[in-house]
């Protein structure tokens, strides 16, 4: 059996590779092909593309990479009548994937919708068109289930595989001395996203910042973890331009997570882990111009960060477009050592939000799931050929 896997973004790579780590352990002869990153090859899946060469955010920046999407478009589409997989899991990265849904649907090749476009959220005419494409969804969030299944699509809420993969693997007195935190220094974590538009469009106002927090708790160090996307040589640059000592670190993420006091973080996936591990953030979003004027006219949400969307309400604060500049972040980073109490209820908020994310084992789940519409719908697929 062969199942091909498509995720664009690093969130979408790291839940690829454990649905494809749970695959293998279902199912040990099933091979796995598609389009990903290192996480996703590392845990046995063939790639055809890799991600770090088409990833972009934002409305105005896909269409500049117009012309580059459709190649790999048209690149996986030809994967797909030579490979003949027995079906292909879309995961997340909706703007592309449901492009290559259609040419799978043409191609008789069944469709599996992992991580769904966000219908909930913004343009919920989607979930119709969504579900006339796909066979079979799973959703890793509560709230996202309603929408599809008025519109008549097959979904299940499968858990969120996260529960499951973060957690420390040091004790607090390993962690201090594996990073080097003193006991009179105040760990704060900066995590400007992992690509280059958001390194560009938050990160200098992240250091701009932290070099005001350093001048009014002077016992602060920052540390800034170093995703493989990351270019860390040009942040080095940029935090020496802008006066900011920065301690760049390469694993143990969620350790170090577990040490800091809080995070001033861009919104993402990275928000969830920081809640699972109990770190409060400052959440910053920022878009071109462009794209959050397209973004204002679609999107109709309260919250944008997903632990003040499972709860309904803001946990920790969110600072969005020209809420992202030094003096705001100060103000609201001041909370955490100036009033007694503020840190702790944050946290205890984050835990009530992880508990909506349902039980362990999700990937092993949804990986159940896959399988068995691999078999049950592989076996109809219609005969390939034909121009797309």
């Amino acid at each position: 059996m062969k199942i091909m896997l498509s995720a664009g973004e690093v969130s979408g790579d790291l839940h690829g590779a454990s649905i494809a780590a749970a695959i293998h352990e279902l199912s040990p002869e099933t091979e796995l092909i598609g389009f990903g990153g290192k996480q996703m090859q590392a845990a046995g899946v063939r790639l055809n593309a890799d991600m770090a060469d088409y990833s972009v955010m934002g409305v105005w920046e896909v269409i500049l990479n117009l012309r580059r999407i459709m190649r790999l478009l048209n690149h996986l589409t030809n994967v797909m009548k030579e490979e003949r997989p027995d079906l292909l899991v879309l995961i997340d990265y909706p703007d592309f994937n449901w492009r290559l849904a259609k040419r799978a649907k043409e191609l008789g090749i069944p469709v599996f919708s992992y991580i769904p476009p966000s219908a909930w959220a913004w343009r919920k005419g989607r979930a119709k068109s969504c579900a006339a494409l796909a066979d079979e969804f799973a959703a890793i969030f509560p709230f996202e289930t309603k929408v599809y299944e008025d519109a008549g699509a097959n979904i299940s809420f499968v858990g969120n595989p996260l529960v499951d993969k973060v957690r420390p693997s040091m004790s607090d007195e390993e962690a201090k001395a594996y990073f080097g935190i003193k006991a009179d220094e105040y760990p704060v974590l900066l995590m400007p996203g992992s690509r280059r538009q958001e390194i560009e469009l938050l990160f200098p106002a992240m250091l701009e910042a932290a070099k005001r927090i350093k001048e009014v708790k002077k016992d602060t160090v920052f540390y800034l973890p170093v995703a493989q996307s990351m270019a860390q040589e040009d942040m080095e640059k940029m935090a020496e331009k802008a006066g900011v000592d920065i301690r760049f670190t390469h694993d143990h993420t969620y350790d170090l997570m577990a040490q800091a006091e809080f995070s001033l973080a861009t919104s993402g996936t990275v928000v969830l882990e920081a809640a699972l591990m109990g770190l409060p953030c400052i959440v910053l979003y920022r878009l071109s111009p462009v794209s959050y004027f397209f973004g204002k006219l679609l999107v109709h949400v309260r919250f944008f960060s997903l632990p003040n969307i499972l709860l309904g309400e803001e946990i920790q604060p969110e600072l969005l477009q020209d809420e992202v500049n030094p003096e705001r972040i100060l103000k609201e980073a001041r909370r955490f050592w100036e009033e007694s109490s503020y840190a702790e209820g944050v946290r205890k908020k984050l835990r009530e939000a992880c508990d909506r994310l349902g039980p362990p084992n999700a990937a092993k789940r949804v990986a159940e799931r896959i399988l068995a519409a691999a078999v049950r719908l592989g076996a109809d697929k219609q005969t390939f050929g034909g121009s797309v």
